[in-house]
């Protein structure tokens, strides 16, 4: 005869879940997960610092040029900005936005460098310094003999 099925038996999870629910709750990743998430706002904020404020100052101290609007038509009626190219169904390479992610790039890059650096200076600043390690029972023992040794000899 068979034994019935129990509810326990039903509701058992399979090891694997117990092991991924291990895994995402270490510290590691769900730090991993904050920086992520942390990042892709800070790239936000970083893309805008380029586009709109470093982009156009650049632009404007090598002679007025648009770098959004350097490009070069492949096949297609060659227009003056890419907006108009792109509606007119040209083909084009896109230097300029390349040049744009370049610099949005490095300067991500820099920020994340100093953002860094301060940081760990930060903690530098909190360590404390290690306490020193237990002697050993014969460590105090040789101490304490030394110690006599010295007494006698005076």
């Amino acid at each position: 005869m068979q034994s019935p099925i129990s509810m326990t038996t039903l509701t058992r999870r399979p090891g694997w879940v117990q092991e991924f629910q291990s895994f995402i709750m270490k510290g590691n990743v769900v730090d991993l997960a904050v920086g992520i998430i942390i990042g892709a706002a800070f790239t936000g904020v970083v893309g805008s610092l380029v586009k709109d404020l470093f982009t156009p100052l650049i632009g404007l101290l090598v002679g007025g040029i648009d770098f959004a609007n350097i490009f070069i038509t492949l096949k297609g009626p060659h227009l003056a900005t890419l907006e108009a190219a792109k509606a007119a169904g040209a083909v084009t390479l896109n230097v300029g936005v390349f040049l744009n992610a370049v610099i949005q790039f490095l300067i991500v890059g820099l920020a994340v460098f100093w953002m860094v650096k301060a940081i760990s200076r930060l903690s530098f600043a909190r360590k404390e310094e290690p306490a020193a390690p237990a002697l050993s029972t014969s460590e105090t023992l040789l101490i304490e003999i030394r110690d006599l040794l010295a007494q006698k000899s005076i």
